[in-house]
């Protein structure tokens, strides 16, 4: 703990002011696991939110964790500010993880199970199979699985088998001797990737419910005996392993980024082992064999009592046809300056801001298909991250540069898990003839933007959409982001100069209105905490509000203690990991940091500073961690409108006054939800924003 001191005297560097960020990430996981036990959530939303965590849980192991075995293996002695080395980390992170792991299997058994057993939803044991489902599952496998199967026995002459990234495996123990006459004992069975995870009975057939699943590996345990035959099985364990799956492309050894990726995408699913999950009931002879094949420690293993891709029983929730378990569905709203209207003519009015998914993703796609048939438009310009396979994004792209446009696209290859997605989306773009460009090698383009360059009179004029998230239709559904149409002459310059430089590698003059990383962002939001300082020293109005999906930079973090110091009130909206510590005496006591977590997952990054009443907002693509600062290409923007800064200004208010499912940071690093006290009315904001913007909600 940190000993009375006066603000002079207390360093704010020192170890005990900041949270790991490794194991803040684990904390939101389990605010996310937090959500499938909560009763107001509907039954098949809790099994997503299950799944979810898993999912997350996934990409934790072969992101975060490979990166601190690297550094364990190269001795690094501190991970960041919090001051722990990478082997410290890795042990902590062990014994959540493993926490963690047990609740989730823990809900899935004894509360997800059951509840969607009243449902009707029955996940059948083989033990309990009746004889026409037996019959039917026999027959599914001799057609379905077994054709596909390639089990492999263990001996000099078959060695382990190489075991793809996070896929279902089981490892079979045998007696009885082979066709050759030997007695190996053991084999290893990978189920392709192909094949569902969970199987639906048909009722027609088995005497069945309309929703009976059997899992996979159970049929595997049941009729694994005929594909060793002459032999037994004695017994057969679902495992999985993850690797490090992360791509490595360094800048000085490449001359073309396209085929770099595209060699690194075939050594992906074969990356270092930081994880292995086995059945709970595997003997421990077996879990060491596996152990010593994958060179992994105890620590690294992790025993699960249930399917090792537990993630798969989300397939349940697009099979079962209950729309009285999930969240009623509703209609993104247009906003009523677009509908029906010539969108140049509506953006030239006044400017368009657009909060998704309450609000509609089409106007995005109306701009661009627009623009493509417009004979006044010249030029468009986008940059692209994630979009998703079958994109009208990408078709009005490709349509726009059939039509003659000169259309050019800034396409991100090192995306992480989506590099396979662009290397074929850029790919596509080219033989249309788009001039496609790759970014800046050790520079993510992270930005969101799209230009529109149109000819009025004898003048040009740069429409512009830029964003705090992707150019993506299903995300558009389920992330919270702003997004804003514009023509205002400023940002439509700097605009033109982001993409100049993104092309042209040339450096950039002056901005007009845009903060730019790795350039200007980082010191102009310090910049901007200093002045409600100094508001704050001369007895002004000094307020900040930021909302993001992380706070990690120790710099930022830095000056938010400061301002707390010198009074400045800061209210912090972190959706996932912050190392700030808040409520701290003499550091942080006029901080409070707040995470919601729902039915959307907040995406939008907005920094609200008083500035003695001439309030400014600024909404960017960049959190608040050193990636996004120093080494990914952001654009920050500000809301230049009265109306539309007010409204977003309302918004983060109504995430302030959310008492359901904000989750409050304590200075001891733990997350709560505070109880509603005495005459206090519940309040969500997604749900008062989906009331607001959306149509039939």
């Amino acid at each position: 703990m940190l000993e009375s001191k006066s603000m002079e005297e207390i360093d704010l560097k020192q170890p005990e002011l900041y949270i790991n960020r490794e194991l803040s990430l684990l904390e939101f996981n389990r605010r996310v696991l937090e959500q499938a036990k909560d009763e107001r959530v509907p039954l098949l939303e809790r099994v997503r939110f299950l799944c979810i965590s898993c999912t997350n849980l996934d990409e934790f192991f072969e992101v975060r964790v490979a990166g601190l075995k690297q550094k364990a293996g190269l001795g690094a002695m501190e991970s960041g500010p919090d001051n722990m080395s990478a082997q410290e980390v890795l042990k902590e992170v062990s014994a959540r993880a493993k926490g963690l792991v047990d609740e989730q299997y823990r809900v899935l058994n004894d509360v997800m199970l059951p509840l969607l057993e009243e449902q009707g939803i029955h996940f059948i044991r083989r033990d309990d199979w009746n004889s026409s489902q037996r019959r039917w599952l026999r027959r599914f496998f001799n057609e379905s699985l077994q054709p596909v199967l390639s089990p492999m026995g263990l001996d000099p002459a078959h060695p382990f088998p190489r075991i793809l990234n996070k896929s279902l495996n089981f490892i079979v123990s045998l007696t009885g001797k082979d066709a050759f006459g030997r007695n190996s004992g053991l084999a290893v069975i990978s189920a392709p990737r192909s094949l569902p995870r969970m199987i639906q009975l048909p009722p027609d057939e088995t005497d069945s419910g309309a929703n009976d699943f059997v899992f996979l590996s159970s049929v595997m345990h049941a009729f694994a005996d005929d594909l060793f035959y002459g032999m037994k099985v004695e017994g057969l364990y679902q495992f999985r392993v993850t690797r490090n799956s992360e791509l490595f492309v360094h800048e000085e050894e490449i001359d073309d980024l396209l085929r770099a990726v595209e060699g690194e995408l075939l050594t992906r699913h074969y990356g270092d082992l930081v994880r292995l999950e086995v059945a709970h009931n595997c003997p421990q002879e077996l879990v060491k064999f596996l152990q010593d094949q994958f060179a992994l420690s105890d620590s690294d293993v992790y025993q699960v009592n249930g399917p090792v891709n537990l993630n798969r029983v989300q397939e349940v929730c697009d099979l079962v046809d209950r729309p009285d378990l999930i969240y009623p569905s509703f209609t993104p709203r247009l906003p009523k300056q677009l509908a029906g209207k010539d969108i140049f003519k509506a953006i030239a009015r006044r400017d368009v801001l657009l909060h998704l998914p309450f609000e509609s993703f089409l106007p995005v796609i109306d701009f661009l298909r627009q623009a493509a048939e417009d004979s006044n438009v010249l030029a468009i310009k986008q940059t692209l991250y994630r979009t998703g396979p079958q994109s009208a994004v990408v078709d009005a792209l490709v349509a726009a540069a059939h039509a003659g446009k000169e259309v050019t696209v800034v396409i991100e290859l090192m995306a992480r898990f989506d590099e396979e997605a662009n290397v074929a989306l850029a790919t596509r773009l080219q033989r249309a003839g788009v001039h496609v460009v790759y970014g800046v090698v050790g520079y993510k383009t992270h930005a969101k933007m799209i230009l529109v360059v149109r000819r009025e009179g004898k003048r040009l004029r740069h429409y512009v959409h830029m964003g705090t998230g992707n150019y993506h239709p299903r995300t558009a559904r389920i992330y919270t982001d702003y997004g804003l149409l514009t023509c205002n002459k400023n940002i439509g310059e700097d605009v033109q100069k982001v993409f100049n430089q993104l092309t042209s590698l040339g450096k950039v003059a002056k901005f007009n209105r845009l903060l730019h990383s790795p350039f200007t962002l980082h010191k102009g939001m310090i910049d901007k905490i200093e002045r409600e300082i100094a508001h704050a020293q001369n007895g002004k109005a000094a307020r900040i509000i930021i909302k993001v999906n992380a706070v990690i930079e120790p710099q930022l973090i830095q000056a938010l203690y400061r301002a707390s110091q010198a009074g400045v009130e800061i209210d912090l909206i972190v959706r996932g990991m912050c190392r700030l510590r808040p409520g701290i005496p003499s550091v942080s006591e006029n901080i409070r940091v707040r995470s919601i977590i729902g039915r959307f997952l907040e995406h939008t990054r907005v920094f609200y500073f008083a500035n003695d009443g001439n309030e400014e907002v600024y909404a960017s693509s960049a959190d608040w961690m050193e990636r996004n600062m120093f080494s990914r290409v952001e654009v920050c923007f500000p809301f230049e409108t009265k109306a539309i800064r007010e409204r977003v200004i309302q918004d983060l208010q109504w995430y302030l006054k959310d008492n359901c499912q904000a989750w409050m940071l304590s200075s001891d690093g733990v997350y709560s939800l505070p109880e509603l006290q005495e005459g206090e009315k519940p309040f969500s904001a997604q749900r008062a924003l989906l009331e607001s913007l959306a149509e039939g909600s």
